[in-house]
């Protein structure tokens, strides 16, 4: 039998991050479409990605070819290039000993995607697709219902949730957003005019691509430094 091919698209909205939260979901299969929503009190713009993508696979009746749509390269980069796997693979820890962020979700997702053929795409947000414009529009009206439902994912992750560092000063550790092992990059960035200091370096997070800039890394240009040389 001939798998049916669906194409998902889906959003996350959050208001605060942490905040309200809400998923949008549009799901194109045999000629038609279906819309999905759902808005949440308390929860994470990534938790709603997340959840976008796994109530998208959970509405299919039967095993599909699906091609899943997101602008979150959060999701898209976890699963293409398979970070999500390597966190399952280590018990979800991290190598400094906590939990990885949203464990719970990115389990469910993992289970998902083996009743599926899946593939993944990452598409530009707010670029004039239609049904991922869509999906974001679901996302942002579900967080304006008045009936939110509680992420218990979520809040059970902040009842057990230790501390994170209050400010990432070293390559490994955990991003702050995401937590994706952040890398040490060089900037690229030439000399600007009367500007008194550069960094010689920054920590970059490959997961959701936040930049750190690291005082350590800070130089001024009356240190005797090549520019000033």
């Amino acid at each position: 039998m001939t798998k049916e091919h669906v194409m998902i698209y889906t959003d996350g909205a959050c208001d605060g991050n942490p905040g309200r939260g809400g998923y949008g979901v549009v799901l194109l299969e045999r000629g038609s479409g279906r819309e999905l929503s759902r808005g949440f009190r308390l929860t994470t713009n990534n938790r709603m990605e997340l959840l976008a993508a796994i109530v998208g696979l959970e509405a299919l009746e039967e095993p599909s070819i699906v091609t899943l749509y997101s602008d979150s390269k959060y999701l898209i980069n976890a699963m293409n290039q398979g970070w999500a796997i390597e966190w399952k693979d280590v018990g979800w820890v991290r190598k400094d000993g906590k939990r990885v962020p949203n464990a719970d979700l990115w389990a469910k997702l993992l289970t998902l995607i083996e009743q599926h053929e899946v593939t993944f795409e990452w598409v530009k947000g707010h670029s004039g697709i239609r049904d991922n414009e869509r999906a974001d529009r679901l996302s942002y009206a579900a967080i304006e219902n008045e009936d939110l439902s509680e992420d218990e994912g979520y809040i059970e992750r902040l009842e057990v949730e230790k501390e994170a560092p209050s400010k990432i000063t070293e390559e490994g550790q955990p991003c702050r957003k995401c937590g994706t092992p952040v890398v040490k990059k060089t900037p690229k960035s030439k000399r600007k005019p009367h500007q008194a200091y550069y960094y010689e370096y920054y920590l970059y997070c490959p997961g959701c691509e936040t930049r750190y800039m690291v005082e350590d890394a800070k130089r001024y240009f009356n240190q005797g430094t090549l520019f000033n040389s």
